[in-house]
């Protein structure tokens, strides 16, 4: 089984990496410290102090906050919310939701029909980072991405357990 160094984790993190060694890296068998590393990396790049319990998405993670909640928070600090709790809710959003807004995007004659779809873009309050995009009909709730059950990860998968405050 191949074990691979912090800079490794580094560019396969930052999609440095060359197209065959990401492929080896993300099909063959995990070392067993490379969540370990991977959250290592990701600590070591936000300012803030709470724990990293989980990646949740580029630029958000699931941290242990001081006070002991389980909160999605995007790497600048802003924290949005619990992690049970959809954190777009908490976002500041723009709807593409016309074609000239559609058209900013895609070039013409290849955006969807916005009377089909619209597209919503999610960005942190804070730090204006784009977290995410959804292509839905219009009028469409907010999808609640998933909800990773963190103690079964911690305890059964990685058979330690979930860290405290």
């Amino acid at each position: 089984m191949p074990s691979y160094d912090r800079e490794t984790i580094e560019q396969l993190i930052d999609g440095k990496l060359p197209f065959r060694q990401l492929h080896k890296i993300l099909s063959s068998f995990k070392d067993p410290d490379r969540f370990d590393q991977y959250v290592s990396v990701l600590q070591n790049r936000v300012s803030y102090r709470d724990r990293i319990l989980l990646p949740y998405g580029l630029h958000l993670n699931i941290v242990l906050n001081e006070s002991g909640a389980r909160v999605v928070k995007c790497d600048c600090g802003h924290e949005f919310c619990e992690y049970t709790t959809n954190w777009k809710l908490n976002a500041l959003v723009y709807v593409r939701d016309t074609e000239e807004k559609l058209q900013e995007v895609y070039p013409r004659f290849m955006a969807s029909d916005p009377k089909w779809m619209v597209l919503r873009e999610f960005y942190c309050p804070t730090c204006l980072t784009q977290l995410e995009v959804e292509a839905v009909p219009p009028g469409y709730p907010f999808v609640f991405d998933f909800q990773p059950d963190i103690d079964a990860f911690y305890e059964k998968w990685l058979k330690r357990p979930v860290p405290a405050v």
